[in-house]
């Protein structure tokens, strides 16, 4: 399979199976980043029986930035540097690729490695509408934000390759675009709504921890 095949369909499998709308620039300044550490965690969309699971880590480069891991049922992952970032009274997600991906796992074996120059790490962008009690986020869609732009092609600069829409507007110009159009279906579309997996206390009564403590103590004694 293609690099630029397999960029597409993690990201397409991270937003929910929808097309992304892919950005050559990022959502944020250092000026609009925060960081909440509620945040933080292991995100699933049915705690009972998980398709897509979304895992927040702390990393210190970039500052106030997150390591996202996505793991779809199949065991397929994407890495992921993530920014929150407050427009306003608005918050988003910029996420672009951590790590560009190879099939192989030996460097050496790689067809084509000097393709990899060539490839930049897009950015793409979702809404959050609420981190707790659920993280409930708006993500954007290929198809709809074309239906906006042939109504008006001035709504943000951008251009289109093989089918693909590319927004090529900078930072300040797509944050001005993203709070003109943050309650516009057509800009932040499918929504996907995660619950919090609960790890489980190694001093729990039940824990595996716990148990096979009590049973070491009673093998002593016995």
């Amino acid at each position: 399979m293609k690099v630029k095949k397999i960029l597409f369909y993690l990201l397409a499998a991270l937003l929910g199976g929808c097309v992304p709308v892919l950005s050559l620039h990022s959502l944020y300044t250092k000026e609009n980043v925060v960081f909440e550490e509620k945040l933080l965690g292991t995100w699933v969309d049915d705690p009972n029986s998980p398709e897509n699971t979304w895992e927040f880590e702390r990393i210190d480069e970039p500052r106030n930035a997150y390591k996202l891991i996505f793991s779809d049922n199949k065991g397929k992952k994407g890495s992921f540097v993530a920014h929150l970032v407050k427009l306003q009274n608005r918050l988003f997600l910029d996420v672009y690729p951590s790590e560009l991906p190879w099939e192989p796992d030996d460097p050496n074996e790689v067809k084509w490695l000097y393709n990899s120059f060539l490839l930049i790490p897009a950015h793409t962008f979702m809404r959050i509408d609420s981190i707790e009690p659920q993280l409930k986020m708006r993500l954007t869609n290929n198809d709809k934000m074309e239906e906006l732009l042939e109504e008006d092609p001035n709504a943000v600069k951008h251009t289109s390759i093989e089918d693909r829409l590319i927004l090529t507007a900078s930072t300040k110009e797509l944050q001005a675009f993203v709070l003109k159009y943050a309650d516009d279906n057509r800009v932040f579309t499918n929504e996907v709504v995660l619950n919090r997996r609960e790890t489980q206390d190694p001093n729990a009564p039940n824990s595996v921890e716990t148990i096979a403590a009590q049973k070491k103590e009673l093998d002593k004694s016995s």
